[in-house]
């Protein structure tokens, strides 16, 4: 399965696709040794598990058949990222105070971008939005949820946009349904 997004290709991540996946993270995991496993996990195992461990734990989560988010390509090469499941999958989501469930619809998580140095700036972002949604309504979701913090600069060090840009999702036609702090939005897209 995949999806065309202008000059994108998205496609799930599953375990013939690893390999592109390691490859765009980059030895190091990507933010940190994070290997997008943040909210996947709690913070303590996250810091004991470090780039290998977090590896691994990904790599678990693909090999058994469950798509963590989807990859885009430009001319074959891996070039981004975009975390995307049911919310359910996002432990340490499940447990935040600030970023709770605002009711009990059935919800997927945006929840991490990570975007090749080399391909920054070419409104990738978007395009991974648009290909996640087209994944979500592919199986059957009806609403997606993202979670960006409120900041003053889209020059923000990375730790603080990994999740997304209000405007950003503002254009692909999320809208604010609640505001969980003074630094964090939820934000809803509803498929039709």
């Amino acid at each position: 399965m995949e999806f065309q997004i202008d000059n994108i290709t998205i496609k799930p991540l599953t375990p013939e696709l690893w390999d592109d996946f390691e490859q765009l993270f980059g030895p190091k995991g990507a933010y940190g040794g994070c290997w997008c496993m943040w909210w996947r996990i709690s913070r303590k195992e996250s810091e004991q598990n470090k780039s290998e461990g977090n590896r691994l734990a990904m790599k678990s989560i693909v090999d058994s058949g469950t798509v963590p988010g989807v990859l885009a390509y430009i001319d074959n090469q891996p070039c981004g990222w975009c975390s995307v499941a049911p919310r359910e999958h996002f432990a340490s989501l499940e447990r935040s105070r600030v970023l709770k469930r605002i009711d009990d619809k059935q919800v997927w998580s945006l929840v991490c971008f990570f975007i090749d140095k080399k391909y920054r700036g070419q409104n990738l972002g978007l395009k991974l939005i648009a290909g996640a949604v087209e994944y979500v309504k592919s199986q059957g979701g009806k609403i997606i949820e993202v979670y960006p913090s409120i900041i003053k600069s889209e020059n923000a060090a990375p730790v603080t946009t990994y999740m997304g840009f209000q405007k950003i999702y503002e254009k692909a036609g999320f809208s604010v349904v609640h505001q969980a702090s003074k630094a964090k939005l939820i934000m809803r897209y509803y498929i039709i």
